[in-house]
């Protein structure tokens, strides 16, 4: 999303709205202000709110808006240097919203799969919009330092993982980076974020910072098209199971859940103990 960003800010700064056009009706969150308010307003920024990605116009004698979207996680951002004059018809393909600039360039918002989830919401504050309201700390932000990371973990009896991809504790993670970074801190993504010693915490305070600095390196200078696959190249372990550990060789174990899937090679996490995938066990039953 940090990349998405700043390709959004070198491509859009500047230009001027158009029309925005809905495609898929489930995908608008919110309707004061209309969509039809955008028409006419400049681009004057980007930003990003641990995984939402916020679009900033101004226009004339008016607050500016915030055009925000999640992508959830079968959605993407498709940028197009010529688009259709004439709004999408509703319904059609993946197609679930359409941003379209004076100049005929523009983006749309793409969906696959069936379960729609991939949200837009127009507002004059992002504040409005409730998953912001609530997201924790961003581990790229200076104030990000590990005493703050300490005080989130302090006494919490809940699975490291849950803690690192939860976002109203820590924004922006998620579940793939998760799994790298307790990958890279060599630790179970079963453990209890209360048992973390201050070492413990320090270490991974480094490799959280390491882990997205690192990505979004690699994907400085790629346009939205080529993210996805740089993002799958650089993983270690996550979408891997099966697959040998790059560090140590060893095959990457999944633990399944009801909507989501963890990785984690057992030689560098977990001592050699595979964890139980409690999923599996119900169908053993």
């Amino acid at each position: 999303m940090e990349i998405l960003a700043v390709e959004l800010r070198e491509r859009a700064v500047g230009r001027v709205i158009d029309r925005a056009d809905v495609a898929e009706f489930s995908v608008l969150k919110t309707y004061d202000p209309p969509l039809s308010a955008l028409s006419g307003a400049t681009i004057c920024g980007t930003a990003r709110h641990g995984k939402f990605l916020d679009i900033i116009a101004t226009r004339p004698d008016a607050e500016p808006l915030h055009l925000i979207t999640h992508l959830a996680r079968a959605g993407w951002l498709r940028w197009r240097d010529q688009l259709p004059a004439e709004p999408p018809r509703p319904g059609k393909g993946p197609l679930a919203f359409r941003l379209r600039f004076a100049d005929g360039a523009g983006f749309d918002l793409t969906e696959a799969g069936t379960r729609k989830r991939l949200a837009v919401y127009l507002v004059t504050d992002p504040a409005e919009v409730p998953g912001i309201a609530t997201l924790g700390p961003d581990p790229l932000a200076p104030e990000f330092t590990v005493d703050v990371l300490a005080g989130l973990l302090a006494g919490r009896r809940t699975q490291i993982k849950g803690v690192l991809r939860d976002q109203k504790i820590i924004a922006g993670i998620g579940n793939a980076y998760s799994d790298e970074v307790l990958h890279a801190a060599r630790m179970s993504p079963f453990r209890l974020a209360s048992s973390l010693t201050p070492d413990d915490v320090a270490a991974l305070h480094e490799v959280i910072i390491g882990t997205l600095r690192s990505a979004i390196d690699r994907s400085v200078g790629l346009g939205a098209s080529e993210l996805k696959a740089e993002k799958k190249a650089g993983l270690a372990v996550h979408g891997r199971a099966g697959q040998p550990c790059p560090v140590c060789g060893d095959v990457i174990r999944e633990v399944s859940f009801a909507d989501s899937a963890l990785q984690y090679c057992a030689t560098c996490q977990t001592g050699g103990k595979p964890l139980a995938d409690r999923r599996m066990s119900r169908l053993l039953k």
